[in-house]
């Protein structure tokens, strides 16, 4: 197996829609590689696909080796880009030594993770006996790994291939949970004499809400939360917001459509302009792209959100805690409790946010669900926890450890990282079910993850495929 391969797979990948939930073309390729390579294939009812390559002759005795990954990707897009990920291939470029996808997603995530598992199942190369196992909805709830069922895989040592950093072995990880907080508002005629006006925070990063979290970037639905606020002391109506997706991913871009007394509208003009400059100003460093704009609008009705549930809705938004709870006071530089203002979305008269925890500590995971839901019970919203996945406690001892400790050792004459990872992975849901697992976690560096221009370093694919190799190889 060698990088060229498991790229040529993963530019395949890169045409096959597989979004959360519609991983069906991506589930049929699996089936149709298995068949075509003449493996053994078995798919649950799920959508969990497993492959099986035996033993190469005189490698009988070794133990099993599972490799794992996840079928779906995040897919998010920039909103003035015209995409479907359903129909259309992730548009991606080679640019100075990286795969980009710059208006989308790239879905290496984990799109590499199962290329590489293709290259191994169909290289000629003595192994023993490899179970490749694909998962399904990862990304929105882990659902494939929920549904496992006892005996659909043989082998006690796990190999995930969905981390993001090369040189990094991951041995522990976060669990989480999701919540989502609804409210129903009354509404009032927009007042005559009033302008719409559309004001939108954009430009910033966004990231992986657990990955990146820590890394002070910009949430354009809180920044623009913060500046409404700040505004409330003016005579202005809320017609209309919108900001964020996915639960898994830092809110990039956020827009309001509010209506203000037409003499006043070089006044919110100027107030945007000066935010802006703020912004500008206060992520120079972590987020320089993200901005404040206003231009002119159409209202989408003749209604406002009443001038008491805007400003209740507000406040409500602005205090949700997002970002970094606490750090880690046993591993060094590990976020261990976070939150994530994902999204708001209105419909029918009912705004609907999302928010997700993760925690290494269940006890503080639970803890910070509910900070969150406090701030949301105090701004009158129905609050509902769902998804709760568990995390993974490290095992220093563990075989599949050192084996790969020592691998790239002798492969790069250097020491790895041993970490453990604020991001969520199955290996915990794994564990659960299958008790005498013995994993690791490891992967070719990525950024952007769960955001447009998300890339992978083609150098880091290079080291990550030979570590791969060289542990199923030398695996005892």
């Amino acid at each position: 197996m060698d990088s060229k391969t498991v790229l040529s797979y993963f530019e395949e990948i890169t045409r096959i829609p597989r979004e959360s939930g519609h991983e069906g073309p991506m589930t049929e390729y699996l089936q149709k590689f298995a068949a075509s390579h003449g493996l053994e294939c078995r798919t649950d009812k799920t959508g969990n696909v497993l492959i099986v390559k035996e033993a190469a002759p005189g490698k009988e005795n070794v133990p099993i080796l599972v490799l794992q990954a996840h079928q779906d990707m995040v897919c998010e897009k920039k909103a003035d880009f015209e995409f479907d990920f359903l129909t259309q291939p992730v548009p991606y470029e080679i640019e100075d030594g990286w795969m980009i996808a710059k208006n989308t997603t790239l879905g290496a995530d984990d799109g590499i993770g199962i290329a590489a598992c293709l290259a191994l199942l169909a290289s000629e190369q003595p192994t023993g006996k490899l179970e490749c196992l694909f998962t399904i909805s990862e990304e929105t709830g882990m659902d494939g790994a929920f549904a496992l069922e006892k005996g659909f895989f043989d082998g006690k040592t796990l190999i995930n291939l969905d981390s993001e950093d090369e040189g990094q072995l991951f041995v522990g990880c976060a669990g989480g949970m999701d919540t989502t907080a609804t409210y129903e508002f009354e509404t009032e005629p927009l007042r005559k004499g009033y302008k719409a006006l559309c004001i939108k925070v954009s430009g910033a990063q966004g990231g992986h809400s657990g990955d990146d979290i820590n890394k002070e970037r910009a949430n354009a639905l809180r920044e623009l939360m913060r500046f409404l606020y700040t505004e409330l002391q003016y005579d202005f109506q809320l017609l209309a917001f919108d900001g964020g997706n996915k639960p898994n991913a830092i809110c990039r871009e956020a827009m309001a459509v509010i209506a203000v007394p037409s003499d006043e509208v070089k006044e919110m003009e100027e107030d945007v302009k000066a935010f802006d400059g703020i912004l500008k100003a206060e992520f120079a460093s972590s987020d320089p792209g993200v901005c404040a704009v206003c231009s002119s609008a159409d209202a989408p009705s003749k209604e406002a959100i009443s001038e008491g549930d805007a400003s209740n809705i507000i406040a409500t938004l602005l205090a949700c805690p997002h970002g970094v709870e606490k750090m880690s006071v046993d591993i060094p530089g590990l976020v261990e409790t976070s939150s994530n203002l994902a999204a708001a979305h209105i419909k029918d008269n009912t705004v609907t946010v999302i928010t997700s925890q993760r925690s290494s500590v269940v006890s503080e995971l639970h803890a910070m669900a509910q900070k969150v839901e406090a701030a949301f019970f105090l701004g009158g919203f129905d609050v509902e926890h769902h998804g709760e996945y568990p995390g993974w406690k490290p095992n220093l001892k563990s075989h599949i450890l050192e084996v790969s400790v020592n691998s790239y050792r002798e492969l790069f004459h250097k020491e790895p990282e041993v970490k453990a990872i604020h991001a969520g992975l199955e290996c915990g849901l794994f564990l659960e079910k299958f008790p005498d697992l013995d994993m690791i976690s490891f992967g070719p560096t990525l950024r952007s993850v769960h955001a447009p221009g998300e890339k992978l370093e083609l150098a880091s694919l290079d080291k990550f495929v030979a570590h791969l190799n060289h542990v199923v190889l030398n695996f005892k």
